[in-house]
């Protein structure tokens, strides 16, 4: 099997099991206004058709890039199962107060140790790495384009998010949060960039 064949196994076992995983998940006691929610259900579903639906050539074609060789295609793979890796890892630590929606569950509460103590959306970080790595090992411009949408998407859903989960669990709370733990990215400890013997 080739990585650009397995780029697909991979996606479909993470989806699947995402999908039977929602059902464990409390009920929302509050949510926001739908309209935002709309659009990143879209933003979604466009991300993953022109990630996974959009048939190319592996090798020529249209929109055509890139023809990775394997070594490089099972590096991809890796990288993009690592950021689906992140997610369930996640998933996993937030339990019961997972949501795909952005809601408040009973007894909601910030959550800042595990993943969530490297950057305030992991999930959304994950799905974007994984979008990116796939994107590359595809080669191709719908499958790259992928990863601006969901990218785009996910910071419009991590800024409504936020905004809710502030409103809800309290502000000066979430401010604190949000000052220590970046959104998206994680920050690279000082002491891997501050030069020796610098102050």
């Amino acid at each position: 099997m080739s990585p650009q064949l397995a780029i697909f196994g991979l996606w479909g076992a993470w989806i699947l099991s995402w999908t039977v995983a929602a059902l464990w998940a409390d009920r929302p006691v509050a949510r926001p206004g739908v309209a935002l929610q709309a659009f990143h259900s879209a933003a979604t579903v466009l991300g993953f058709c022109l990630m996974l639906g959009v048939r190319t050539h592996p090798h020529r074609g249209p929109g055509r890039l890139w023809d990775v060789g394997d070594p490089v295609g099972w590096a991809l793979l890796g990288l993009a199962a690592a950021g689906l890796a992140l997610c369930w890892w996640a998933r996993l630590h937030l339990g019961r107060l997972w949501s795909g929606s952005v809601s408040r569950k009973a007894g909601h509460r910030i959550v800042d140790t595990g993943p969530y103590a490297l950057v305030r959306h992991p999930i959304y970080t994950g799905l974007i790495v994984a979008a990116f790595a796939t994107g590359a090992l595809r080669g191709a411009v719908p499958p790259l384009s992928a990863g601006v949408v969901l990218t785009v998407g996910f910071f419009i859903k991590a800024r409504q998010e936020e905004r809710f989960l502030g409103r809800e669990l309290g502000e000066a709370d979430y401010e604190a949060y949000r000052r220590r733990v970046p959104m998206l990215v994680p920050r690279i400890p000082r002491r891997w960039w501050k030069p020796r013997g610098a102050v």
